[in-house]
């Protein structure tokens, strides 16, 4: 008789939060199983789901839930009490631009996508900052390369940015449609704003030029110390400056 037996629902079900509250990411159906041991002493796969769906049941009026991601299953703060959560961090939490969610976007409803369709749709040049900030996140990255000259790189979504949105899989996303206002998303999100390259704030914060660079030979190293002495030794202009006549000229009339 294989040990699978000797285990009772409730402690299926106890040694499964345990895990899941232990691990602090999620686990799969194997991951969970190979917690009692071998195959001979985990129970069946139908008995880990049957706990899994008593412990959900569980959650339904408690401030944790038993959801499941890409990646697995995950015990998680219920999305209505991050409020009173986040106050556990002194630290205040951290946003991102508009012009990250953005192109987040575009890659998680058009990957493949590449840099250049990014910049098309936006009509602006993506920064270098925003598509390493997301690959360093681990929420996209390359899956290949266009099949054109330069062979471009594709980008795509990856497992961990479905796991941090608490989605199962890019079928769960909103539609287009459902997306009112990308603002009202942002204070979920929580790293610094990234200043894009060539946007309309910093053109607006830079003086623009008007006319060509002026080259080498036409700068002037001319000083004003150098122009008061050139004014001490040089004579006054004849004939070309009004004459200033004093009251005592005797040429005056």
């Amino acid at each position: 008789m294989s040990k699978a037996s000797e285990y009772s629902p409730g402690q299926i079900k106890n040694i499964i939060e345990a895990a899941l509250l232990a691990a602090g990411e999620p686990l799969t159906l194997a991951q969970l199983a190979a917690v009692f041991g071998d195959e001979t002493e985990s129970p069946e796969h139908t008995d880990i789901s049957k706990a899994i769906e008593s412990l959900q049941a569980d959650c339904e009026d408690r401030g944790i839930e038993l959801r499941k991601v890409a990646s697995g299953f995950r015990l998680q703060v219920k999305q209505e009490y991050q409020e009173w959560i986040s106050r556990l961090w002194t630290e205040r939490p951290k946003r991102y631009s508009r012009a990250l969610l953005e192109t987040l976007a575009l890659v998680a409803y058009r990957q493949p996508i590449t840099r250049g369709e990014i910049e098309d749709v936006r009509g602006v040049s993506l920064s270098s900052s925003i598509v390493r900030t997301l690959q360093e996140r681990d929420w996209i990255r390359v899956v290949g390369h266009r099949d054109v000259p330069g062979k471009p790189a594709l980008f795509g979504t990856t497992r961990v940015f479905l796991d941090y949105f608490n989605l199962e899989s890019l079928d769960e996303l909103p539609t287009l449609a459902e997306i009112k206002d990308m603002d009202t998303l942002e204070p979920e999100l929580e790293f610094e704003p990234v200043q894009e390259e060539g946007s309309g704030e910093q053109e607006a914060s830079e003086p623009r030029e008007t006319g060509p660079d002026p080259s080498p030979e036409t700068v002037s190293t001319h000083t004003a110390e150098d122009s008061a002495r050139e004014e001490q030794a040089e004579p006054a202009p004849e004939g070309n400056e009004p004459r200033q006549d004093s009251p005592n000229d005797p040429e005056r009339e």
